[in-house]
């Protein structure tokens, strides 16, 4: 008996779960190119209002020392409605993300 309970508890919490649109999300935009070694840069864009673009390029650091630098954004529609926006860059000094709504140093 706890058994069909526990079954029907969770097939309940199933149903009543909402539904994620994100699966259901279809690309409108995207575009890629990889330059190589060299670097590379790419763009999407979907139909739940996701979209992000990169580019990184080979960067020497010094004699020896050789990194990709990535620079790029992403935007996303958060469940409140509202459309947040990052910028980033990531190289040898880490990941630096930069939004209105991040908090600053």
């Amino acid at each position: 008996m706890k058994t069909i309970i526990v079954l029907v508890a969770v097939v309940a919490l199933a149903l009543a779960a909402p539904l994620d649109d994100s699966k259901n999300a279809q690309i409108l935009k995207y575009e890629n190119d990889n330059i190589g070694v060299d670097g590379y840069k790419f763009a999407f864009e979907t139909s739940d209002g996701q979209s992000r673009q990169e580019q990184a390029e080979l960067r020497r650091l010094a004699d020896d020392v050789e990194a990709l630098v990535v620079r790029g954004s992403y935007s996303f529609t958060a469940d409140d409605g509202q459309v947040y926006t990052v910028n980033y860059i990531a190289d040898e000094n880490g990941f630096q993300p930069e939004a209105a709504h991040l908090p600053k140093a």
